[in-house]
C-alpha cells in the first residue's frame, strides 16, 4: 500500500517565549503543500526500513517512521512486523516538515493497513508524541497551532486560487541554532488575526521572527525573497526555521524567476 506524505509551509510564526520544561511556545498557522514523499509499508517477517531518493542524514533507527512504529508495537503487540520503504522527495532540514509528516503518515498507514482502529483523537496522541508539528499532519488542512505546535485548530484559509513557487536553497539551519538567536520581544499582533486579512496586507503584518537570524546568516536567503517579490509575489517568508522561502503569486501569473544551479525549486500551481 502507497501514501504520499506532503509537507507544509508556516504563514507567520511567533515565537511567543521559553516554556519550563525547555521548549518554546508558538503560534503560526501550518498550511499543506503538495510536495509529497512516498510511502510504502509491506508486511514482512523482520522489521526493515530502507530509503530512496533524496539522502536522509543520521541513523536510520531514529528516523521518525520508524520511531513511529516502535511507539505503536509498544501498545499494540499484534502489531506486524513490517518493511518501510521511504522515497524522499521533500528536501530535509528546510523547514517544510518532512520528517513529521513522514512519521503521521506512518501511523495513519499502519492503522488502515492493520484495521487497528484507533481514532483521531488516538493518532494525534501518538503523533504529538513524535514531535512538535507531527500531530498537524493527522489533520492535515490549514490550522491555526499553539503551544509547541500541537494544539491546534482548523482554520477556513484558502490559497488554492493561488499558485507557489518554493526555493530550497540547499542550506541546513539548525532548529536549536535558529532558536537560541532569538531576541523574543512583546507581540503587538496576533498570526490569527492577520490571517484573516487579505492576502495584500500580509506582507507588512505577517512576520516569521526566525528570518531575522537566519537572513543574518545567509544574506543569500533574503535575497530570494526580495526576488519573489520584485517577480509580484503577494506574499513571500521563510518557513519554519529555515531554510525554504516560499511566493505566493496569482494563479495565472506565474513569473519565470532563476536561481542558482543547486536550489531546489518546486512550482506548486
Amino acid at each position: 500500500m502507497l501514501i504520499f506524505p506532503n509537507c507544509k509551509i508556516n504563514l507567520g510564526l511567533n515565537i511567543i517565549g521559553k516554556r519550563a520544561d525547555g521548549y518554546h511556545n508558538i503560534e503560526t498557522v501550518f498550511y499543506p503543500v503538495q510536495i509529497n514523499d512516498v510511502l510504502e509499508i509491506i508486511p514482512a517477517d523482520e522489521f526493515t526500513f530502507s530509503t530512496s531518493g533524496l539522502t536522509i542524514e543520521g541513523n536510520a533507527d531514529d528516523n521518525l517512521c520508524v520511531k513511529a512504529y516502535s511507539l505503536l508495537k509498544k501498545d499494540l503487540p499484534q502489531l506486524p512486523q513490517v518493511n518501510i520503504l521511504l522515497h524522499k522527495a521533500i528536501p530535509t532540514g528546510a523547514g517544510l516538515g518532512g520528517g513529521s509528516a513522514d512519521a503521521a503518515f506512518t501511523l495513519m498507514l499502519l492503522n488502515e493497513k492493520f484495521q487497528l482502529n484507533l481514532s483521531t483523537r488516538q493518532l494525534l496522541g501518538y503523533a504529538s508524541q513524535l514531535g512538535s508539528d507531527c500531530a498537524f499532519f493527522i489533520i492535515n488542512k490549514p490550522c491555526f497551532a499553539s503551544g509547541r505546535g500541537e494544539i491546534l485548530e482548523e482554520i477556513d484559509t484558502d490559497l488554492s486560487a493561488y499558485s507557489f513557487i518554493l526555493v530550497h536553497p540547499n542550506i541546513h539551519i539548525s532548529t536549536s541554532w535558529a532558536f537560541s538567536q532569538l531576541n523574543i520581544p512583546g507581540k503587538n499582533f496576533s498570526v490569527k488575526e492577520i490571517i484573516v486579512q487579505p492576502i495584500f496586507s500580509w506582507k507588512e503584518k505577517l512576520k516569521n521572527d526566525f528570518e531575522e537570524p537566519a537572513f543574518n546568516k545567509y544574506p543569500e536567503l533574503k535575497k530570494i525573497k526580495e526576488k519573489f517579490y520584485d517577480s509580484g509575489a503577494l506574499y513571500a517568508s521563510m518557513t519554519g526555521s529555515g531554510s525554504s522561502i516560499f511566493g505566493i503569486f496569482e494563479k495565472n501569473n506565474i513569473p519565470s524567476i532563476s536561481f542558482e544551479k543547486d536550489f531546489s525549486v518546486f512550482t506548486i500551481k
